[in-house]
């Protein structure tokens, strides 16, 4: 029976009765009316998913997933691998698209490729993002590259796109849900695709480890011209002024996530395909980058480097254990991302609620 039905109905039975019968039937009707009107009340989620309240931490994994597309500089530092393998974790995310970015994008889908095939994942396409010219070499280079020198993408089970713009533009355009984009490099590549189809950014949603507002690295207490910005300015110039909504975690969250102690150690121990690869290429790293002549030999079994991008990961699921603010930011011409009232509001996760908390989820996740 329709809502109009059902109160015609009323009225029509109200009129033989008494005054005070004919108020008891008017105000049951006007109940039904409130609570038929309320159930059919639309989810208004900007997100498209019924199910999802980041804001609450939901666990999506019996609920609808969210269609993710992760685009990576895996191989220049380590927390790439740390992002990939929360990202193939957490059973929320439905992962369409893999793609890479900067410099030797080709080994840079190799080390991806390589991690999807030992856990069993070789479901996930992976696009290979066109090396960037005029950008000095040493500030793209793949530190991992030893740990796939014999791994040839051929033999990959998958699907290889080898233009990974054009993927992650026909992955958006095609899909009938929005997609988010979770970003954990710098911007060539979504600047490309905003460049090819600028309609992009009417079906994703975008959540990038980009900028640093108020405090740098390692929890100093100013701004820093954080890497994934400064890389490539005019990229993310367009990028942060494009129509999307978008999320960061600046500096300022997750410039301080690192483990150690007990935490990095369950990490270290469990020996599962997965922990094996993140060992195994932080290894490779470790022995390449010039960073090793700063860092303690033994840092492998002591504690991990910081980890920027997992916490880009985390604001896919979640924003629970963060702190958010609405903030206009501007990336000024030399990589800076301030507060500009007059420019493009975006979601900033600016400080922790419980960063401890963040470090054991993370664990949990990971050894699995």
């Amino acid at each position: 029976m329709s809502r109009a039905k059902v109160l015609t109905n009323a009225r029509f039975r109200g009129a033989a009765l008494p005054i005070k019968s004919r108020w008891i039937v008017v105000l049951g009707s006007l109940v039904l009316f409130l609570v038929m009107n309320c159930s059919c009340v639309p989810n208004n989620n900007s997100s498209g998913q019924e199910t999802l309240s980041r804001s609450k931490g939901q666990d999506l994994s019996q609920g609808k997933k969210i269609p993710v597309i992760f685009d990576t500089d895996i191989g220049s530092d380590i927390d790439d691998t740390w992002a990939l393998a929360l990202l193939l974790q957490s059973p929320e995310l439905d992962i369409k698209l893999i793609t890479t970015v900067t410099g030797d994008t080709l080994s840079r889908a190799k080390i991806v490729a390589k991690i999807l095939e030992i856990t069993g994942r070789t479901d996930i396409p992976v696009g290979i993002g066109a090396p960037v010219l005029g950008v000095p070499i040493r500030s793209q280079r793949c530190y991992q590259k030893s740990w796939v020198k014999d791994y040839k993408l051929s033999s990959y089970p998958g699907t290889i796109y080898q233009d990974g713009v054009k993927a992650l533009v026909d992955t958006i355009m095609n899909s009938p849900e929005p997609i988010t984009v979770i970003s954990v490099g710098p911007l060539p590549n979504i600047a490309a695709a905003l460049e090819r189809e600028p309609r992009i950014a009417e079906k994703a949603e975008f959540i990038g480890m980009q900028g640093s507002i108020r405090i740098g690295y390692d929890g100093r207490p100013r701004a820093d011209r954080e890497y994934n910005v400064v890389q490539f300015v005019k990229e993310a110039q367009k990028v942060f002024t494009s129509a999307w909504n978008m999320t960061i975690t600046p500096l300022d969250t997750c410039g301080i996530v690192k483990l150690k102690g007990e935490k990095y150690q369950k990490v270290l121990k469990r020996n599962s395909p997965l922990t094996r690869a993140i060992i195994e290429g932080y290894r490779e790293w470790l022995k390449n980058t010039k960073k090793l002549k700063k860092l303690d030999k033994d840092k492998i079994n002591t504690s991990s480097t910081i980890l920027c991008d997992t916490v880009a990961v985390y604001l896919a699921m979640s924003t629970e254990l963060v702190q958010m603010e609405k903030l206009g930011i501007r990336v000024t011409d030399r990589g800076y991302t301030i507060i500009d009232n007059k420019a493009k509001v975006i979601n900033c996760a600016t400080k922790w609620k419980d960063l401890n908390a963040f470090e054991d989820f993370l664990v949990d996740r990971l050894t699995k």
